[in-house]
C-alpha cells in the first residue's frame, strides 16, 4: 500500500519512525548529531565551563549558562519571513496573468468535439419525384371530393330536431360523406407507386382494411383546435355532438376527437400526411394479403422516403419520425372501436350503403 503522505489540515497522518517532531527536540539531550556524540558528549562540557570562573574579558561562559536550548536554536537559525508568502498586490497579478493565459490557451485551440458530426439521411432523385407525385395524388382526388358534396344529402334543419326523419337525414348525410372519403382514398391508392402491380385480391385486401384508418388521417387534417370541430369537403363543419345526432357512440366519437387532437399538435404539412397514408395502405400484416414479402417491400420504400424527409425537415426534433409512427398504432386501436361501432349501427337497424357494407365486411 502506498504510505501516507504528510497532511497539513488532516493532522492524523504519523509522523516517520526517527524524526524528531520539532526543532526544539533537536536540542535535547541525546538528540545531538553524531559529532557531538564523538566528543564525548559537549553538553556536559558546556554546563562544565557554565561553572567555570570568567575568565578576563570573556563573557562566553556567561552566555552559554543563561542560554535556553530555544534561545540557542534562535540565535543559530534566526527565523526568516516565509518566501512563499506574496503580498495582496502580488497575488491580484498573478490571478490576473493566469486568467489571461488560460483565455489565450483557449481561443488559440480549435473546439473540441464531442462527438463525430451525424450524418443525416438525404432524399434521392427518385424519393423527391415520389414524394411530389404523392402531393400531386392528393390535392387532385381531394379537388375531386369538393366537386361531389353538392351531392350529399343536406344536413336537416326540421323544427323538431329529435323527430325519426331528422335523425335518418343526419345518418344518411354521415354515411354519405363516408362514401365520398371512400372513393376518394380508392383515387389516392391507385395513383400509388407499386399499388397496381399488385394482384386485384391483394389490392381489395389492403383497401378493405386500411379505409377506415386513413379516413380518420384524412379527418384529422381537417381538425380546428379552436372550435374543436372536424371540416368535410370545405364547408361542412361538425363538432362532438354533431357526431352524436348523427348516430355515433360516444365510445368512437371521443377516440376520433382526440386522435385528431394529437396530431394536430404534431403539425405535419401535406408531404408528411401523404407518406402516412401510404404506409398505412401497404401494411402486409392486413388479413388476407397473399403477396406480403412485396407489399413489405412497398411499405419500406415509403418509410425510407419518410425518415429522410422527417430528417431534413425536422433536424432538430428526432422523435419526430418515431412519433409519427407510433401514430399508425393508434389507428389500429381506433380501428377496432370502429368495428364495435358498426355493431352497434346494425343493432339500431341502420343500414349502411352498399359500398359501405362491402368494405367493413358488414353482412347484412
Amino acid at each position: 500500500m502506498q504510505q501516507k503522505s504528510w497532511n497539513p489540515l488532516g493532522g492524523t497522518c504519523k509522523q516517520p519512525p526517527g524524526r524528531t517532531h520539532s526543532a526544539v527536540e533537536l536540542w535535547k539531550p541525546g538528540a545531538q548529531d553524531a559529532s557531538s556524540q564523538a566528543q564525548g558528549g559537549s553538553s556536559c562540557i558546556l554546563r562544565e565551563e557554565a561553572r567555570m570562573p570568567h575568565s578576563a574579558g570573556g563573557t562566553a561562559g556567561v552566555g552559554l549558562e543563561a542560554a535556553e536550548p530555544t534561545a540557542l536554536l534562535t540565535r543559530a537559525e534566526p527565523p526568516s519571513e516565509p518566501t512563499g508568502v506574496l503580498s495582496e498586490e502580488q497575488i491580484r497579478l498573478k490571478k490576473l496573468k493566469r486568467q489571461e493565459e488560460e483565455q489565450a490557451h483557449a481561443t488559440s485551440l480549435p473546439p473540441r468535439a464531442s462527438s463525430p458530426p451525424q450524418i443525416l439521411p438525404q432524399l434521392s432523385p427518385e424519393q423527391l419525384g415520389m414524394i411530389e407525385k404523392l402531393v400531386a395524388a392528393q390535392q387532385q382526388c381531394n379537388q375531386r371530393s369538393f366537386s361531389d358534396r353538392l351531392r350529399v344529402t343536406p344536413w336537416p334543419m326540421a323544427p323538431d330536431p329529435h323527430s325519426r326523419e331528422a335523425r335518418q337525414q343526419r345518418f344518411a348525410h354521415f354515411t354519405e360523406l363516408a362514401i365520398v372519403s371512400v372513393q376518394e382514398i380508392v383515387d389516392f391508392a391507385k395513383q400509388l407507386p407499386g399499388f397496381l402491380q399488385l394482384s386485384r385480391e391483394d389490392q381489395i385486401a389492403l383497401l378493405k382494411t386500411s379505409a377506415i384508418e386513413v379516413m380518420l388521417l384524412e379527418t384529422s387534417r381537417r381538425y380546428n383546435p379552436g372550435s374543436e370541430s372536424i371540416t368535410f369537403l370545405k364547408d361542412f363543419s361538425y363538432n362532438r355532438e354533431d357526431f352524436a345526432k348523427a348516430g355515433l357512440q360516444v365510445e368512437f366519437i371521443n377516440p376520433i376527437f382526440e386522435f385528431s387532437r394529437a396530431m394536430n399538435e404534431l403539425q405535419l404539412n401535406d408531404a408528411e400526411f401523404a407518406l402516412l397514408i401510404a404506409i398505412s395502405i401497404f401494411s402486409a400484416d392486413r388479413p388476407n394479403v397473399q403477396d406480403q414479402l412485396q407489399v413489405e417491400r412497398l411499405q419500406h420504400t415509403y418509410v425510407e422516403a419518410l425518415h429522410a424527409y422527417v430528417s431534413i425537415h425536422h433536424p432538430h426534433d428526432r422523435l419526430m419520425f418515431p412519433r409519427m409512427l407510433m401514430k399508425l398504432v393508434s389507428l389500429r386501436t381506433l380501428s377496432s372501436v370502429h368495428s364495435e361501432q358498426v355493431f352497434a349501427l346494425r343493432l339500431q337497424d341502420k343500414k349502411l350503403p352498399p359500398l359501405l357494407s362491402e368494405i367493413w365486411d358488414v353482412h347484412e
